[in-house]
């Protein structure tokens, strides 16, 4: 079993993107049973919220859905539960490690880091642009799943 867990600021927009298009794909594959994906926020600000309604709309627009997802904070147990952390900026790794107390097993990564462009997922809660936000987290989930499914 492999364990994943997306992590952004709030975990209303872009760690919930991850989670269901990473979700939608190892489906895809056949191989949602090797795995268990969730995501997490680094901030409280959020906690007990739904998934951000334009989020919502652009996982639906693929026909991913997200029902019953509430945000909840990144955790110092969470360190030891999953394989790999993969936050979307480098203040998420930052922020990650503080709360994990560091990375001694080098599980914390950015997204990104999975494409040909490493860099940042751009917060669309700011920017309002959910299509690049999309294209970034495909992309990156994308290279993820090809990084653990490597023979």
């Amino acid at each position: 079993m492999i364990r994943v867990l997306f992590v952004c600021h709030g975990n209303i927009c872009r760690s919930p993107m991850a989670e269901f298009i990473m979700k939608d794909l190892v489906l895809k594959a056949g191989l949602s049973s090797q795995f268990e994906i969730a995501s997490a926020a680094t901030s409280t600000e959020e906690i007990g919220n739904p998934v951000y309604p334009p989020a919502r709309r652009k996982l639906a627009e693929h026909g991913i859905g997200c029902s019953g997802k509430t945000a909840r904070q990144l955790r110092w147990e969470d360190y030891r539960r999953w394989d790999l952390l993969i936050g979307m900026d480098r203040a998420n790794l930052r922020r990650m490690q503080q709360i994990c107390g560091g990375d001694p097993d080098g599980k914390i990564h950015l997204l990104m880091d999975y494409t040909g462009r490493p860099g940042e997922v751009a917060d669309p809660w700011y920017s309002g642009d959910f299509d690049t936000a999309w294209t970034d987290i495909l992309e990156g989930c994308e290279g993820l799943l090809r990084t653990l499914t490597a023979d």
